[in-house]
């Protein structure tokens, strides 16, 4: 399977949220992928930023719904 040539730039480091054991760094970035708006993007990454694992891609609304759940569960927590 040939793979089509696509860009990304990192347009803001926001954190990072693991390292494995490899060295790669599970990070959260706002990233434009083929020049397109900017989305909140989780995935690992090589501490070069030179590859990539698989991840997931988050418009705003979809960080703000996140974000909601994430708090009820720490509430759960309490």
């Amino acid at each position: 399977m040939i793979m089509a040539d696509f860009k990304f730039e990192i347009k803001h480091h926001i954190g990072t949220l693991s390292e494995n054991n490899r060295g790669w760094n599970k990070e959260l970035n706002l990233i434009s992928w083929n020049g397109r708006e900017p989305k909140y993007d989780i995935r690992d990454w090589s501490t070069e930023h030179e590859k990539m694992g698989k991840g997931i891609t988050l418009s705003n609304e979809e960080v703000e719904s996140l974000y909601l759940l994430l708090n009820k569960i720490l509430e759960m927590h309490k």
